[in-house]
């Protein structure tokens, strides 16, 4: 039954944000009894950190991608936020990215979820960097910026392109993400 409301968390919190999302929400698309949600989570804040574990899951199986030597690291920083653009295209740009949402409403008002998107943020950008200093090395990115710098400046503006997508509802965020980010760390 935990599995179930952490399912459901994940797509209830992810489309309607956390503040718009109620207990009975969540129980309601899990299909449980609405006390069956304080058998397994202590608070609806307990159960977001959950639901941002299960979705950074999968976040971090498409960053595989990221580590695939067979082709250029170029190559694979591209086709990373490429397929990430096709993910907001196949939901017409209506739920954006589950950390970036949570980072915009949730920091001040909850010191665990938080901590939590700072950890995930945190690895996010570390595995963006290892391709970027392997296509530094390479020469196909610019050395007189740190990687660590580039890929936050990556992540960072790939949320606000998502963003902005949601806002616009077309890909045109990501088209000025495309043409700006890589014309300018490119060498």
């Amino acid at each position: 039954m935990k599995e179930l409301i952490i399912d459901a968390a994940v797509g209830t919190l992810h489309r309607k944000g956390f503040n718009a999302t109620s207990v009975q929400d969540i129980t309601d698309a899990a299909k449980v009894p609405k006390g069956s949600f304080y058998n397994h989570f202590e608070s609806k804040e307990a159960l977001a950190v959950e639901a941002l574990e299960r979705y950074w899951r999968v976040v971090l199986s498409h960053l595989q991608e990221l580590n695939d030597e067979s082709r250029p690291p170029l190559d694979r920083l591209k086709s990373y936020f490429e397929r990430l653009s096709g993910v907001g295209r196949d939901c017409d740009y209506e739920r954006g990215c589950m950390i970036g949402n949570m980072g915009a409403e949730m920091p001040d008002q909850s010191r665990l979820v938080r901590e939590r998107l700072a950890v995930i943020l945190a690895a996010w950008s570390r595995a963006i960097e290892t391709c970027v200093k392997e296509a530094q090395l390479n020469g196909s990115l610019r050395r007189d910026l740190e990687p660590k710098a580039i890929a936050a400046f990556l992540l960072n503006s790939w949320e606000g392109a998502v963003m902005r997508s949601k806002v616009d509802r077309d890909d045109g965020a990501f088209r000025a993400f495309f043409q700006v980010v890589f014309t300018s760390i490119s060498s």
